[in-house]
């Protein structure tokens, strides 16, 4: 029965087409087989699908409408915002893992497929831009683009090396560099004449890596 939860209803039917495509391959599977094994009728399957190759990206679509939506909330900081919004589609990925994996390999055996996922990551870059232009008009286009790509590239390569390699990237590591990330934007800053600040931070000997990146965020974003 499809979920009362259009999100969770969606990743359920893109969780069983993946499924298939990798059991019997994305040409060979029908429409009706990925509708039956969702449980869900053809009509149903065509109410939120346009085709096929939709159900594999399916949870980027859902991903970006939640970006945007968080976006659109009020930010102090939009460098920071930006940030959180891609922290945002990583750890929802993170607990989808067994989808990202099945749809990697699926994707890498079709190049239609592989075209699309390259138009889809843009689609994440594009979403930071224009959030960014709307946002801090005074800056410079270039630098916006240089930081929105940036975010994007460190996203894609940490999720990539997750779902690709096997490696466990965690949010704690994407955290730290995209903190880096901002960092380098605040230092071109002071380089332009505002004020350039030095931060020092004492832990205990033996404090996680992510634990120290989590309560640097926590301290910079709040200005204390």
């Amino acid at each position: 029965m499809p979920s009362d939860d259009p999100a969770q209803f969606r990743l359920t039917v893109v969780a069983e087409a993946l499924r298939l495509f990798a059991e019997k391959g994305y040409e060979a599977t029908t429409v009706d087989e990925i509708a039956e094994a969702a449980g869900i009728s053809r009509r149903t399957f065509f109410r939120q699908f346009r085709a096929k190759e939709d159900v594999v990206f399916a949870d980027h679509e859902t991903l970006l409408t939640q970006a945007a939506e968080y976006l659109d909330a009020d930010h102090d900081d939009p460098w920071k915002a930006v940030c959180d919004a891609a922290m945002l589609v990583f750890e929802r990925f993170s607990h989808w893992r067994d989808v990202a994996e099945r749809r990697y390999a699926v994707v890498q055996g079709v190049p239609a497929l592989r075209d699309r996922e390259i138009v889809t990551g843009y689609r994440y870059e594009r979403l930071f831009v224009e959030y960014l232009r709307r946002e801090l008009p005074d800056e410079a286009d270039l630098e916006l683009v240089q930081f929105a790509a940036s975010v994007t590239a460190t996203h894609n390569y940490l999720l990539r090396r997750m779902v690709r390699d096997g490696v466990r990237a965690t949010s704690g590591e994407l955290r730290a560099a995209l903190a880096e990330i901002r960092t380098r934007v605040h230092r071109a800053a002071g380089a332009d004449g505002f004020a350039d600040e030095m931060v020092v931070a004492v832990f205990p000997r033996g404090t996680a890596p992510n634990r120290v990146a989590d309560l640097l965020q926590e301290r910079l974003g709040s200005g204390r």
